[in-house]
């Protein structure tokens, strides 16, 4: 038809009929955020509450009397009602002017619609097989149109928000708003929205019902039960294997998958509207009851629903001669409340198979999306419906049974259609070849030759014809390759500008008559969306940004997921979902993007918590398993063991039966059948689900950020294996236990082992888990501030093990490398050699490593400084007895009378003995430390022994120290024990000069010299060859006196060689003397305590044998030796 002939009111109709419906959606958009202000959703306005006005109880009485005048508020009149508002006015124009102008927009676009959907009349529709486009855009209008109206006529605040905004505005102003009267007449005339429509749409009930009469060749035959499909191979690629490659075709291509939620939409407001075609038409009829008997409730507007029965009778029940359409509806609801949930029930589940079936298919054999996309988007679009409708009726349940509205495998389903749209957004590129390919090297020719066999084509129509042939023709590979963006929405326009122009009546060119030029080109329309508008066409067919606005619910499909160990794989879609929110939004109502924004972001982060959360306690619980399997096998086990096998032989020979035979670790690996399934059997195959879903994409974009699921389950397994680690100390402050080293070393061991096993399920850095919390543990505190095995373990041994050293309950034994119980009356909750054995102290360094060895030195040097602190202390008090035996120890009567002025001998020895019990332990520790690094490193160890051993005697003292700590750090002895020289550093005083400090260090040796002889009177002090000690520890003196002379020394920067000469010089006169002397009493460890000479010299690297031989005769030692070996095997005897 030539443009000459279209009536002006006729044109652009195609244009208008795009803008109108867009601007609907957006229109509904700000009507619905009005409605759920004071809601989850307050978009307009003030997003925290309803406007004040509203509910303030002092303009409560004011809002009330305009509610009830309302439209006609006379304000001159009842200014004393009114008052109250005249103190708010402007707030009230200001806060409420997005609200009215809202209100405004509504009316403008119902005074628009009418008359556009007037230019409808007289036309031919087809909504199958020919003018689509119009068809669609059409009935679209009317349900927007419809919808707004129902919804706008829900706003309970409505007559109270304009009435105000008019009151303010009139008070401001002195007038009215310009739209105030028409606006109020619309509130008022659309009380009973549905029952104004129906009178409204009077005159275009003809096309109205034209329009969706055309959907009788569509609508039953989408409206399948399940069976129906599963008969039909719905979906199915392999069904036909010869037609694998076969294009999919269909004469109603994109009615294939179009929602079956927007035609029931069509129908029932459709035919609510024009409802006089039911009592004349049967296939209207027909098409009504099934749409009414497919649903109780309709969605308006997302979680705006419309119950169909209800309204739909309450309508007609007002109108003569419709009690037969009353009875149809009844009979109707009836079979929807005891059918429908079933029937979709039974939808949903071919569709999890057939989808599981397509993407299966497709992720081998990605070529197939070519010919087979039609198959991908009405799959889609088709679990898309039944998923919605689960949403809204499972929201709003009518039947007492809700078994049909539960379903705990909604997960599966949707995460097949992530699937599928993985696959497309993925291999888009190969879908652009192929379609490229199709248009230009066959749709092109068809469409060519149908418009040359064109009886009648005016030239508008051949022009716009032949731009489509071209644009075809003009298509190539090349393009895909070069990465084009192809565009063809002009092209799609232009068609649908032609279906407008040639459904007229009066058409020359009909469109009613060309029916197959209408089906060619609406299989073209779908190709050039395959190749321009893949995006589009997903969110069209697979949005599910509805799951938004209805929380509640998607956090309880969540949770129903990750219950059920089969589904909790498909976890993964929940987090997926979040991703559509913002496609629900729109440019009318831009408030709204940052709620449904940090929604979505909040959602996908709870979820992606939870499932992180879930994992790692399945992780939990499997480490847990596998740490009692490997206690199973701890050394401490084996005495059963034994013990029953020791008495199996005895009792074998009785003849008596003994107990049962206890069960061997890794018993639990020997299956007899298949079928018996273990606990930890269900915890890994749980775990695998799950893990399954986490490593299910590498990250998520919602609202421009970027979710990594991985990283949630690094951080969580990172916060749970620092719990664990603490946790299997089993640390009790109130009665100091903790686990053996060992033994929480094998149950680490066996944690770690189980999570370096979750590779295998995820890929994810565990290694880097490792270093984190291990490393952390090596130190103070951890991140959080909470204490590690390295504090817990520490303050053990100081306060506990070492205390009862102190106490004189545990000795150190040097033949064993240990510290041992000794016989008391109170016995010890713990055995001290448990603790402190050689692999104990190794698997301690392991647990620690050299940081936390190194913390724990520092301790026990903190300690030891806090002792020789005290003996300084006695060395003031003592000061000028000490200078002049310092000078006297050659003169035995002087030296005897200033001993017998000294006081807290005593104190001195013991402060001494427990420095020197807490450097055995160091030193067994530095041992064990050197021992498990010369495994692990042992190239880099004896490097710096290496370096160690090769400082030249010349080198400065600064050097050698940073060689000695770096020896230390490694377990190395060191002549001069670095960490002790820091310690004893700190110490120095402001008060007292460098000399005095350096003359109190040389008289703390005079000290301990001069004091030995006392240990003899001791009864503890009996030397035990069987231990190389003493049971009262005194043997730790000699690695106290050379560990703390070269210390202080080395700060004092005075000669340890020199001074420990003058001890030993000290110390061998003032023994010598106790060998004259007579009292048995005194003399009783004499020979025990002369050994403390040759310890004092085995242990120092500054002394000799030679040395001591010219201070004490060896004879002596050699006797003592004897004596005390003798006196053992007597005492033994």
């Amino acid at each position: 038809m030539s443009r000459g002939v279209i009536q002006p009111s006729q044109q652009k109709l195609a244009e208008k009929l795009t803008i109108l419906n867009d601007r609907g959606i957006g229109m509904l958009t700000r009507v619905y955020n009005i409605k759920k202000q004071g809601q989850v959703w307050k978009a307009c306005g003030d997003p925290k509450a309803k406007p004040s006005y509203l509910v303030d109880k002092n303009l409560e009485s004011a809002v009330k009397f305009i509610v009830r005048k309302f439209p006609a508020v006379e304000t001159r009149n009842n200014n004393q009602q009114l008052a109250q508002l005249q103190k708010e006015k402007s707030e009230i124009l200001k806060n409420l002017a997005l609200y009215y102008f809202t209100f405004v927009d509504v009316m403008e676009f119902k005074v628009g619609k009418p008359t556009c959907t007037q230019t409808y009349c007289e036309r031919f529709y087809s909504c199958g097989t020919v003018n689509f486009d119009l068809t669609r855009n059409y009935l679209d209008l009317v349900v927007t149109y419809i919808t707004l109206m129902i919804i706008l006529s829900r706003i309970e605040e409505r007559k109270a928000i304009i009435g105000l905004y008019n009151y303010a505005h009139e008070m401001t102003h002195g007038a009215s708003d310009r739209e105030y009267p028409r606006l109020g007449q619309m509130i008022v005339d659309y009380e009973n929205p549905l029952k104004k429509l129906m009178e409204e749409f009077v005159p275009h009930g003809k096309s109205l019902s034209d329009a969706l009469i055309s959907l009788q060749m569509v609508y039953p035959r989408r409206n399948l039960s399940a069976d129906q499909w599963r008969n039909a191979q719905l979906l199915s690629l392999i069904s036909a294997p010869s037609t694998m490659l076969n294009p999919a075709q269909s004469d109603t291509m994109p009615c294939e998958y179009l929602s079956l939620d927007t035609m029931e939409k069509w129908i029932v407001f459709g035919f609510i509207l024009c409802h006089a075609v039911l009592n004349s038409d049967a296939a209207a009829l027909s098409l009504w009851k099934l749409a009414l008997q497919s649903s109780t409730c309709l969605c308006l507007f997302r979680d705006e629903v419309f119950h169909i029965h209800k309204a739909a009778e309450d309508l007609f029940v007002n109108i003569r001669g419709y009690n037969k359409r009353i009875n149809d509806i009844r009979e109707c609801k009836e079979q929807a409340l005891s059918h429908a949930g079933s029937m979709h029930r039974e939808r949903r589940k071919f569709l999890r198979s057939a989808l599981k079936e397509l993407a299966t298919v497709l992720a081998d054999q990605p070529g197939l999306l070519g010919p087979k996309a039609l198959f991908v988007f009405m799959a889609l679009s088709f679990a898309r419906d039944e998923i919605i409708w689960l949403l809204r009726h499972a929201d709003n349940i009518q039947k007492k049974s809700t078994d049909d509205f539960i379903d705990k495998h909604i997960a599966e389903l949707i995460f097949y259609m992530e699937e599928l749209r993985a696959h497309v957004r993925k291999y888009g590129p190969v879908m652009q070849r192929y379609y490229v390919q199709y248009l230009s090297g066959f749709d092109a020719v068809v469409l060519n030759e149908l418009v040359q066999n064109l009886s009648v084509c005016p030239e508008d129509e051949s022009i716009i014809m032949s731009s489509f042939v071209n644009t075809m023709t003009s298509l190539s590979v090349k393009q895909v390759e070069d990465g084009e963006v192809f565009d063809f929405r002009g092209m799609r326009l232009d068609w649908f500008r032609l279906q407008a122009y040639t459904s007229v009546s009066k058409a020359s060119l009909g469109i009613s008559d060309h029916k197959e030029l209408g089906k060619m080109m609406n299989t073209i329309i779908f190709h050039t969306k395959m190749v321009d508008s893949l995006v589009e066409m997903l969110v069209e067919t697979s949005d599910l940004s509805i799951f938004c606005f209805y929380s509640r619910a998607f956090e309880k499909m969540f949770q129903q997921c990750l219950e059920l160990p089969s589904q909790s794989r498909h976890s993964i879609c929940f987090p997926l979902l979040c991703t559509h929110f913002m496609s629900c939004t729109h440019e009318l109502c831009p408030e709204e993007r940052h709620h449904i924004g940090d929604r979505s972001l909040s959602l996908c982060n709870m979820f992606l918590d939870e499932m992180a959360k879930q994992a790692r306690n399945l992780i939990t619980d499997i480490c847990t398993e596998q740490c009692t399997l490997s206690d199973q096998l701890l050394p401490k086990h084996c005495a059963k063991t034994i013990s029953q096998a020791v008495n199996k032989k005895s009792k074998k020979a009785t003849g008596k039966k003994g107990e049962p035979e206890r069960e061997k670790p890794g018993v639990e690996s020997m299956r007899k059948n298949r079928l018996l399934v273990t606990n930890l059997d269900k915890l890994h195959t749980a775990l695998s689900e799950l893990c399954f879903s986490i490593n299910y994409v590498p990250n998520l974009v919602v609202w421009e950020h970027t979710f990594t699921p991985r990283e949630y389950l690094t951080s969580h397994l990172e916060i749970r294996f620092t719990k664990s680690i603490v946790g299997m100390t089993m640390y009790n402050q109130a009665t100091q236990e903790i686990a053996k080293p060992s033994e929480l070393l094998t149950s680490v061991r066996a944690y770690m082992t189980v999570l370096q096993s979750i590779e295998n399920y995820v890929t994810i850095d565990i290694t880097r888990v490792f270093n984190n919390v291990l490393l952390q543990q090596t130190q103070h505190l951890d991140s959080h501030g909470e204490p590690t095995i390295t504090s817990l373990y520490t303050n053990w041994y100081l306060e506990t093990l070492l205390r009862q050293v102190s106490n004189g309950h545990i000795a150190y034994f040097p033949a064993m490398k240990a510290f041992v119980n000794l016989p008391t009356e109170n016995e010890l909750t713990f055995n001290a050699e448990e603790y402190s054995d050689i692999s104990e102290m190794r698997s301690l360094s392991e647990l620690l490593g050299p940081y936390g060895m190194k913390f724990l030195s520092e301790s026990l040097m903190w300690h030891i400084s806090s002792q020789v602190a005290e003996l300084k202390k006695l060395v003031v008090e003592n000061m000028e007895v000490l200078t002049q035996m310092r000078t006297s120890f050659d003169k035995p009567d002087h030296m005897a009378a200033l001993f017998k002025k000294l006081t807290s001998v005593d104190s001195v020895l013991k402060r001494m003995t427990i420095i020197g019990v807490i450097l055995s332990f160091r030193s067994l520790a530095q041992e064990a430390l050197r021992d498990v690094l010369s495994c692990h490193i042992p190239f880099l160890v004896s490097s710096v022994e290496d370096f160690k051993d090769h400082i030249p005697r010349e080198t400065d003292m600064k050097v050698a120290m940073n060689v000695y700590e770096l020896s230390s750090a490694a377990g190395l002895p060191c002549e001069i024990d670095p960490a002790l020289v820091v310690a004893l550093s700190s110490q120095k005083s402001e008060n007292i000069s460098p000399e005095e400090e350096y003359k109190i260090a040389c008289l703390l040796m005079v000290f301990v010299a001069v004091s030995l002889p006392t240990l003899a009177s001791n009864v503890m002090s009996q030397y035990s060859p069987a231990i190389e000690g003493h049971c009262n520890n005194i043997h730790c003196l000699a690695k106290a006196i050379n560990q703390i002379a070269a210390a202080l020394f080395t700060i004092h920067k005075g000669s340890i060689e020199d001074r420990l000469k003058e001890f030993l010089a000290l110390a061998s006169s003032s023994l010598l003397k106790i060998g004259q002397e007579t009292d048995k009493m005194t003399t009783r460890n004499r020979e025990s305590v002369y050994l403390l000479l040759d310890m004092i010299v085995q242990e120092s690297p500054f002394l000799t044998m030679d040395l001591l031989e010219s201070c004490f005769p060896y004879v002596l030692l050699r006797n003592a030796y004897h004596a005390v070996y003798k006196q053992s095997i007597s005492a033994n005897a």
